[in-house]
């Protein structure tokens, strides 16, 4: 039933999912919050598989906002491994991704990173570039007010150096400078894990976005729970302001 149902539904384009409730999991299951993020790692993994079998054309995943620097140091370190776990493995499954056409970006800001992983990020994304199917967006280090005051920067430099008039400055400017530059704004944006708000991902884009919460916890996430989210998303009447 639920397969027929996708089959009568314009599917959304693009897809941001924050992968929220990880900590919560393990606390559940008396286990160390690294391992909650384990477990949902292999949550992205199934999730990026499904969203391309089903043609979605980009996922974008929050994964590690600028705000998460914030958490003890033992818990960002274990997150950095899980990327760097993550990017081997990615670069392992190469020839698997480039079959189903999975092109894998990232989104945020890296200074911050640790150079290895930069270096694992700029091969992977210069491997799978030309990849059409799919785009998966990995959102790291990344915060939607700080994405707008880096596209900001950009087109204030552009005035500064006199190639843009401060009056001439259009909103085109400013999605053009946006990490997500080139693709479509989300259609829908999914929050596992009880919560009710978007906690600074994609403001810019997510304007006009669909929004679905669900109390599953991430790491419980599966291939059922997006196919809801997007019958949801179908029953929905998206007049972006019009009547």
């Amino acid at each position: 039933m639920t397969k027929e149902m996708l089959e009568n539904i314009s599917l959304p384009r693009h897809i941001g999912i924050i992968m929220d409730g990880n900590g919560r999991w393990a606390k559940q299951r008396g286990l160390p919050r690294s391992e909650g993020h384990k477990a949902g790692a292999k949550t992205f993994r199934a999730i990026c598989d499904y969203g391309a079998e089903l043609g979605i054309e980009c996922l974008t995943f929050y994964a590690f906002s600028t705000e998460n620097w914030k958490r003890p140091a033992d818990e960002v370190a274990a997150i950095m491994n899980l990327f760097r776990d993550y990017l081997t493995e990615a670069e392992e499954r190469e020839e698997e991704n480039a079959v189903k056409g999975m092109r894998i970006r990232y989104i945020g800001d890296r200074t911050a990173l640790p150079a290895d992983i930069v270096d694992m990020i700029d091969k992977l994304e210069e491997n799978s570039a030309d990849k059409k199917t799919i785009t998966i967006n990995l959102a790291v280090n990344y915060g939607g007010r700080d994405e707008i005051l880096h596209a900001v920067r950009a087109v204030a430099q552009k005035v500064q150096a006199g190639e843009l008039k401060a009056q001439d400055i259009t909103l085109n400017d400013i999605d053009g400078n946006l990490y997500t530059a080139g693709l479509p704004d989300p259609d829908l944006i999914i929050r596992p894990s009880g919560e009710y708000r978007l906690s600074n991902f994609l403001i810019w884009q997510a304007a006009y976005s669909e929004l679905w919460f669900s109390d599953i916890l991430w790491p419980d996430f599966t291939a059922d729970d997006l196919d809801k989210a997007i019958i949801d998303y179908g029953k929905r009447n998206r007049r972006f302001g019009g009547v």
